[in-house]
């Protein structure tokens, strides 16, 4: 288990004053922000309750070109060009991949992408914000805001004192801890849930159990990482438990259940503004349904945030722009997750009939296997992490939608 990082003692001095930008969260989305606010001279602040890389929250795998375009293939562990995927009664099939997937070590990958920025970083645990910016009377769009405050300053409450400043980021996953509503827990939130083990030990392929003896909307996994393989079970209904079905799944594969790490998995996105504050990551449901990637997302949403938090601090444009902007920006892949989304519900629907391991047997086409992860990478692109790529304004898109 994770041992909180919090100072202590002589260490927990009181944390206060104001920056230019403070990001909650310290893992991929939030990282990935404060990456593309490097050489800005600004004052950012990132805040945590845990050590950066201290604790694993995934099976840690990404589309290796990600790794590769932001300079973090140091933290590869093991790649593949396949998926194997297994349907009851002992079917197998072999997918083909037109990219390569890749494990990574978790705190590694951390360390790389925390060094590319430019931040002072404090432990302590985020409760909540009060002085943000309100929506106008008027009832304008996600971004459109007039601040409470004279500053228009985001103050966030910690447990060791309160910070602020006119630019706040929430990466802390699904809580959505900032957020001026009050969040919905699970199991009524549209959530998924996860459990895996890591054992010691090594394999050759990346697997997919699609097969309702261990769970029927869902699917298990095991995600060989060099000496490590990271076995588990997620299931779309938050109401269903997945920890038995994850010791099916390790007996039949041969390991031992240790090391448990567990996950609630956001499989709807949300409003990535929220009166005045950006939302990144799962706390913005940036994780993609059906297969619950969010990694590669996280750092998809967290460069664009970034580059658009760069734009204020560059005195390119007004915080009420960028906001509006990213909101933009976030609800144009609402559509994609929302096809997601339906092909998750007919997972649970396809998952106890005959016509399932149809669909598993139709993507052993190269054709087709191909077709469809160049769209599903799409959703997301790796090219997308090369510096130099702006984030089009609305006003660009509507021009090029008429075009």
């Amino acid at each position: 288990m994770p041992v909180r990082a919090t100072k202590r003692g002589a260490e927990r001095t009181p944390l206060d004053g104001s920056w230019d930008v403070v990001i909650c969260g310290a893992s991929f989305a939030g990282l990935a922000v404060a990456r593309e606010l490097r050489a800005s001279d600004a004052r950012v602040l990132v805040l945590d309750r845990y050590e950066i890389g201290e604790r694993q929250t995934s099976a840690c795998a990404a589309p290796t070109q990600w790794l590769v375009n932001l300079g973090l293939d140091g933290a590869i562990q093991q790649t593949f060009s396949s998926l194997l995927v297994h349907a009851p009664r002992g079917r197998s099939f072999r997918w083909s991949l037109p990219w390569t997937f890749s494990t990574f070590d978790y705190r590694t990958l951390c360390a790389l992408l925390a060094a590319q920025g430019d931040f002072t970083f404090e432990t302590a645990k985020i409760s909540g914000r009060t002085g943000f910016a309100v929506r106008n009377a008027s009832g304008a769009a996600p971004g459109d805001v007039t601040p409470r405050n004279a500053s228009g300053d985001v103050t966030v409450h910690t447990d060791r004192g309160d910070v602020s400043a006119p630019l706040v980021v929430d990466a802390l996953g699904w809580r959505r801890v900032l957020s001026a509503e009050a969040n919905v827990q699970p199991p009524r939130a549209r959530l998924s849930r996860g459990l895996e083990i890591h054992p010691d030990g090594n394999g050759r392929d990346l697997e997919l159990w699609l097969d309702p003896r261990y769970v029927r909307a869902g699917y298990g996994w095991s995600f060989p990482a060099d000496t490590e393989v990271r076995v588990g079970v997620g299931s779309f209904e938050p109401r269903d438990h997945v920890k038995e079905p994850t010791l099916a799944l390790a007996r039949e594969v041969d390991v031992p259940a240790v090391r448990f790490q567990g996950n609630w998995i956001p499989h709807q996105i949300r409003a990535a503004v929220d009166d005045g504050v950006f939302f990144v990551g799962d706390s913005a449901g940036h994780c993609l349904p059906t297969t619950a990637e969010g990694i590669r997302t996280a750092l998809y949403f967290g460069i664009a945030c970034g580059r658009e938090l760069r734009a204020v601090l560059d005195g390119q444009r007004t915080r009420e722009e960028v906001l509006a902007r990213y909101a933009a920006f976030s609800g144009e892949h609402a559509w994609k997750f929302g096809a997601l989304l339906k092909v998750q519900n007919a997972v649970g629907r396809l998952n106890p009939t005959p016509l399932m391991p149809l669909v598993l047997r139709a993507l052993t086409s190269r054709r087709l296997a191909h077709w469809a992860f160049e769209h599903y990478l799409a959703i997301a692109p790796p090219s997308f992490a090369l510096a130099g790529e702006p984030l089009p304004s609305p006003r660009a898109r509507a021009a090029a939608a008429a075009a």
